[in-house]
């Protein structure tokens, strides 16, 4: 899998993407992250990449040839490198506007070969952009960031975890698809030690008795998912 960010603030990136279970998968070639400065692709002296809104405002708009541009050249380049034809990129602009991004979504993201993410601007970006050009449009919550780059590092985050082989056991993404597939935060987990200053561990994950273990799992998700994020449940 390739997914390509589009962003004004590349530095930003060197942190999340260098560590951990992304950068293992990185280092195995399971999946490919590349930074784009979409500078690179605004003309003029100062190469730049937004400018004041028309009919006036404060702040200024992501601009619409840029990207335009940046896109464009990112999908011509999988295309030279892609083996099959069924392969195809898909544009996901990061804005406030867009469908909350949840598990369900991440799953969908996974199966795809190239996912190109331009980061959404603080100000705002030129419509076209948002008419046009993306494919998705995706939020992370009901607030306003300072641009698109940490929705980029979540989705990014999220999606690539979700790459077989990626984290290691298979059984891990078993776990955790059962529980947000079936609408449901994950089972409480323990471990050692068994008891410290008086606090146990729950007796029956010591029991060894495998069947208890799961339905206890199962009813615990259920009453952590009640109390915590009943919205699920009734989604």
């Amino acid at each position: 899998m390739v997914i390509d960010i589009l962003t004004l603030f590349p530095k930003m990136f060197k942190g999340p993407f260098d560590d951990s279970i992304i950068k293992h998968a990185i280092e195995n070639k399971l999946v490919t992250i590349n930074i784009h400065n979409l500078r690179d692709w605004a003309e003029g002296k100062h190469k730049q990449a937004d400018d004041s809104p028309y009919g006036g405002g404060v702040g200024m708009v992501l601009k619409f040839e840029p990207v335009y541009r940046a896109i464009e050249a990112l999908k011509k380049e999988f295309e030279r490198k892609k083996m099959k034809k069924s392969k195809r990129s898909h544009v996901i602009l990061t804005t406030p506007a867009g469908r909350v991004f949840n598990y369900r979504i991440a799953r969908k993201l996974g199966d795809l070969h190239h996912v190109i993410i331009v980061c959404g601007h603080y100000e705002g970006v030129d419509h076209r952009i948002f008419t046009y050009l993306a494919d998705e449009h995706l939020s992370i919550g009901d607030y306003i960031l300072t641009g698109g780059e940490l929705p980029a590092m979540v989705i990014t985050d999220a999606v690539t975890r979700l790459i077989p082989g990626v984290l290691g056991k298979e059984q891990s993404q078993e776990n955790e698809s059962f529980s947000f597939e079936q609408g449901l935060l994950k089972y409480p987990q323990y471990t050692r030690p068994e008891e410290f200053e008086g606090y146990k561990v729950p007796g029956i994950l010591l029991s060894g008795n495998h069947q208890e273990i799961e339905n206890w799992r199962k009813e615990k998700a259920l009453k952590l998912t009640h109390k915590m994020r009943p919205d699920l449940l009734e989604e």
